[in-house]
C-alpha cells in the first residue's frame, strides 16, 4: 500500500532545512517508519505539509537517492529503497568489508579538531589553586565595564607574533566567552534596523549564520576562489543587497583551507570601505603566522578581529578576545557588559595566571606540534588526493574523486567509525556545495588510533562503490 502520509518533525535540528530532511529520511528507514518500497509524498505535497520551498525537498530527495535510501520511478514517484533495511546506527551500507577484525577502538570524531592533552590540565589546576588562594570581596562584585584590565593586560602577548599596525593595546580588546560569543558580540555592535544585511563567504562557518539569525540579520553569500571570497563578487553583493557587516577568514578559510594574499586583503578592504561595512576578522583557527598584514591592520578604523583559545589551548574554558577598531573598544566592552555583564571573575583570574606565567604560549607551541604531527600523518596518507591544507592548521578540505558523493562518503565513512563533515554542512541558504569533505584533526586520542581511522578513509577513497544510483 502506498505511503503518501509521512511528515517528519524537522523543529529540532539545527542548520539547513534540507539537511534535516535528509536526517529525518535515515531515520525513518532505520526505525522501519518507512519500509522498503514505500512511497514518499511527493515534493509540492511534502513542501507544503512542511512549510517550505519545493527545491529544499527536492533537494533532500536527491542526497537520499545518491545514498541509496530511495529510488525514483519516472511517472510512478520516489520510494524507499528496495534494498534498504532497518540500518542500526553503524551499520556498514558498503559491501566491502574494510575494518580491521580486531579493532575494536569505537568512533573516531573528525568532525571538530580535539586538542591533545600537552599539560593544559596541570597549568588549569594550577591557576585555579592560586586564584582560590586569592579569592576576596572581588568576587562579590559584578565584573563590570573596566575591571577586566588585568586580564587584557596579560593577554595581548597572544598578538605578539601578529602584523597589526598601528600596534594594539589593552584598551582595544573585549574579552568574550569563546569566539561564537564574540562574532555575537561585533554583530550586536554594529547591526541596525529592522532586517539587516550581512555578507559571508558561500562555504562558511555554520556558527555564523547561527550568529546572525540570533541578530535577526539576512545572510547573502559571496562566492569564493583559491584565495578566499572574491572582492568583485563582494562589491556585486553589497551593490544589489546593500550591507552592514561582511565575515571573511583571511588566514585560514573554513572549510576550504584558502588564505588570502595581500593583494586580496587589501581588495577586500577598499570593497568595505566602499561600502561602508564594518569587516569582522575570524581568526579562530589561529592559523600560523603568515607575515601578511592583517585586515586589521589594513582597515583598522572598521575591522573587528575575532580570535579564541578554543583551537590552541582549551575549549572548555569558552576564553575568546575581539580586537575592535581604533576608539570602539569601549563601544564593544559596553556591548558585552550589556550581554553578560563581563566574563566572570574566575575565568579572567585563571586566564591572567596562564599567561602571566608563560603557560599559555608554551601550551599553544607544544599542542601546535602534536597537530602538527598529526597533519604530516594525514596529508602522507592522503598521497594523490586533491586536498586543501596549510602548515599547521587542524583541518583539511577533500575534493572527493569520481564515483563518491561528499553526502554517501560521510555517511559510510561514519558506518566505518569515522565521523566527518561534508561539504553541505557549510553552505548558506540554497548553493551548490562542492563535492568535498572537511577532516580535522584528532590530538585527543592516541596517535594509532588517528592513524587506523585515516587509513579507513583511504581506503575508502581508494574503492569507491561501484553501484551508486543514476
Amino acid at each position: 500500500m502506498p505511503d503518501t502520509s509521512w511528515k517528519p518533525d524537522l523543529s529540532q535540528n539545527a542548520g539547513p532545512k534540507y539537511l534535516s530532511l535528509v536526517r529525518a529520511l535515515r531515520e525513518g528507514v532505520r526505525r522501519g517508519d518507512l519500509p522498503p518500497g514505500s512511497r514518499l509524498p511527493t515534493v509540492r505535497d511534502l513542501a507544503w505539509r512542511l512549510s517550505v520551498t519545493p527545491g529544499t525537498v527536492a533537494r533532500a530527495y536527491q542526497i537520499a537517492t545518491q545514498e541509496g535510501l530511495l529510488e525514483a520511478a519516472v511517472g510512478r514517484g520516489t520510494f524507499v529503497s528496495t534494498q534498504s533495511r532497518r540500518l542500526g546506527p553503524t551499520e556498514p551500507l558498503y559491501r566491502q568489508p574494510l575494518t580491521d577484525c580486531d579493532d575494536d577502538d569505537g568512533v573516531v570524531d573528525l568532525r571538530s579538531p580535539q586538542l591533545p592533552d600537552v599539560g593544559q590540565t596541570e597549568a588549569l589546576k594550577q591557576a585555579m589553586t592560586e586564584a582560590a588562594e586569592n579569592l576576596g570581596r572581588q568576587y562579590l562584585e559584578y565584573p563590570g565595564l573596566r575591571r577586566d584590565l588585568f586580564c587584557r593586560e596579560a593577554v595581548i602577548e597572544w598578538f605578539s607574533g601578529y602584523t597589526f599596525e598601528p600596534m594594539i593595546t589593552p584598551d582595544d580588546l573585549v574579552l568574550t566567552h569563546g569566539g561564537q560569543n564574540g562574532i555575537n558580540i561585533v554583530l550586536q555592535c554594529c547591526l541596525r534596523g529592522d532586517r539587516p544585511v550581512v555578507l559571508c563567504e558561500e562555504l562558511a562557518y555554520p556558527g555564523f549564520r547561527h550568529a546572525a539569525r540570533l541578530n535577526r540579520a539576512e545572510v547573502v553569500p559571496v562566492a569564493l576562489d583559491d584565495e578566499g571570497m572574491v572582492p568583485a563578487a563582494l562589491d556585486a553583493a553589497c551593490r544589489r543587497y546593500g550591507g552592514q557587516v561582511v565575515c571573511v577568514t583571511p588566514d585560514a578559510q573554513n572549510p576550504t583551507t584558502a588564505r588570502m594574499g595581500a593583494e586580496r586583503r587589501a581588495a577586500i578592504a577598499e570593497v568595505a570601505r566602499r561600502h561602508d561595512l564594518q569587516i569582522i576578522e575570524d581568526d579562530c583557527y589561529t592559523a600560523p603566522v603568515s607575515g601578511l598584514a592583517s585586515l586589521r591592520a589594513i582597515a583598522p578604523e572598521r575591522t573587528w578581529h575575532v580570535t579564541s583559545l578554543s583551537k590552541t589551548i582549551s575549549a572548555g574554558m569558552r576564553f575568546g578576545i575581539v580586537v575592535a577598531p581604533e576608539g570602539m573598544g569601549e563601544a564593544g566592552r559596553l556591548t558585552a557588559q550589556h550581554s553578560y555583564f563581563g566574563l566572570p571573575r574566575p575565568v579572567t583570574d585563571i586566564i591572567t595566571r596562564l599567561f602571566r606565567s608563560g603557560d599559555a604560549m608554551r601550551l599553544r607551541c607544544a599542542a601546535q606540534e602534536v597537530m602538527t604531527r598529526r597533519l604530516e600523518i594525514l596529508v602522507d596518507r592522503f598521497k594523490g588526493q586533491e586536498i586543501g591544507w596549510q602548515p599547521g592548521l587542524s583541518f583539511i578540505w577533500l575534493r572527493l574523486p569520481l564515483g563518491w558523493r561528499a553526502s554517501t562518503f560521510a555517511r559510510v565513512a561514519e558506518a566505518e567509525g569515522v565521523l566527518l563533515r561534508s561539504a553541505d554542512e557549510y553552505i548558506l541558504q540554497d548553493g551548490a556545495a562542492p563535492n568535498a569533505v572537511r577532516i580535522a584533526l584528532a590530538g585527543g586520542v592516541p596517535e594509532e588510533r588517528f592513524q587506523r581511522a585515516i587509513g579507513r578513509l583511504a581506503r575508502l577513497l581508494e574503492n569507491p562503490p561501484g553501484d551508486l544510483p543514476i
